[in-house]
């Protein structure tokens, strides 16, 4: 099934998806987002450190992805940002491998992975 909204309205969809965060909606979000089907696989804790100081802990979200042509696999957490939710995804392409090296694909690139 193609996806034929354009990126503000996924966004927007997303957005109206997140509310409650069940696995069930950021499972929908995620593949009307890499417009593919997503089928949640498991929960994930992930505490990324550096040095002594946790830069960022929470829980991603695995989801085995059919219809994209190049990632298997997908990763999804979410965070509060002010009265908002906002929502992160990363293909399992490399560098990314696993939730831990998702997240701190996120840091990296300087998206909010919180």
């Amino acid at each position: 099934m193609a996806n034929h909204l354009a990126k503000d309205k996924q966004i927007a969809v997303i957005g109206a998806l997140a509310e409650g965060t069940s696995i069930r909606s950021i499972e929908r979000l995620t593949g009307i987002h890499h417009r593919c089907k997503a089928v949640h696989v498991e929960s994930v804790p992930v505490i990324e450190m550096f040095g002594r100081q946790t830069v960022w802990e929470g829980v991603v979200e695995v989801f085995d992805i059919s219809g994209h042509p190049k990632a298997k696999r997908c990763y999804a957490w979410s965070f509060p940002e002010g009265t908002e939710t906002r929502f992160v995804t990363a293909l399992e392409i490399p560098p990314v491998e696993s939730p831990q090296t998702a997240i701190r694909a996120s840091i990296a690139s300087g998206a909010k992975p919180q």
